[in-house]
C-alpha cells in the first residue's frame, strides 16, 4: 500500500508554527531519516523520558502502518522535525482487533491537540483499512478517560507493563464518534 497523505482535515493550526506535514506509509516507505526519527522519539520519550528500559524495536515496525505528523525545519533548511506519530497492526484474523500503538507526541509538541488529531486519524484509517474490526491499545493507566473519549472503554484491570501501570481498551467498530 503507497504512502498517502492523509484525507481529512489538517492538524491543528499551532500558532507561531509552520502547518505539520500528515503523512501515513508502511515501514518500507519511509526514508531512512523519517525511521531513525520515528525511532528516536519512540525512545526519546517510552525509554529515557519514561524511564522504561524494555524493547522498543520489537520486530512489529515492518508490518505496521505509521502515521508521522512533521513540521519543516525551523531553519527552514534540512529535515523536517517529528512531531508526533503512531502505528497501526492489521487485525491478525477477519474480526480480531486492529492495534493502535506506539502513540507519542514530542514534547514541544505536547498540549497543542496533537494528541486528539492522531486518535482521529488512527480511528479514520482503522476504519478504512478493517472496518468490521474493533480497534484496541494498551493504554498507560493515567490516559485512559483520554482514550475514552474516543469510544474506547477498558477491558482488563490495571496490570504493570514494563513497570508502567496500563488498562486494555477496545472500541467496537460500530462506534464513529471520534
Amino acid at each position: 500500500m503507497a504512502s498517502r497523505t492523509l484525507d481529512m482535515p489538517a492538524p491543528p493550526a499551532i500558532a507561531g508554527r509552520a502547518p505539520l506535514t500528515v503523512l501515513w506509509a508502511e515501514m518500507d516507505e519511509l526514508t531512512p531519516r523519517q525511521l531513525h526519527d520515528v525511532l528516536r522519539l519512540r525512545v526519546d520519550v517510552f525509554v529515557v523520558e519514561q524511564a522504561c528500559a524494555y524493547p522498543e524495536i520489537d520486530g512489529r515496525d515492518p508490518a505496521a502502518r505509521h502515521l508521522l505528523l512533521s513540521a519543516p525545519s525551523e531553519s527552514g533548511e534540512g529535515e523536517a522535525e517529528l512531531a508526533a506519530c503512531l502505528r497501526l497492526l492489521r487485525p491478525a484474523a477477519p474480526g480480531a482487533p486492529l492495534r493502535i500503538g506506539r502513540i507519542v507526541v514530542a514534547p514541544a509538541w505536547r498540549g497543542t491537540g496533537l494528541g486528539d488529531y492522531l486518535m482521529r486519524a488512527a480511528l479514520a484509517e482503522a476504519r478504512r483499512i478493517a472496518p468490521d474490526s474493533p480497534q484496541a491499545l494498551s493504554a498507560q493507566a493515567h490516559l485512559t478517560a483520554f482514550y475514552s473519549g474516543h469510544g474506547f472503554v477498558p477491558v482488563s484491570e490495571t496490570y504493570l507493563e514494563d513497570g508502567i501501570p496500563h488498562v486494555d481498551m477496545l472500541r467496537d467498530p460500530a462506534c464513529h464518534d471520534t
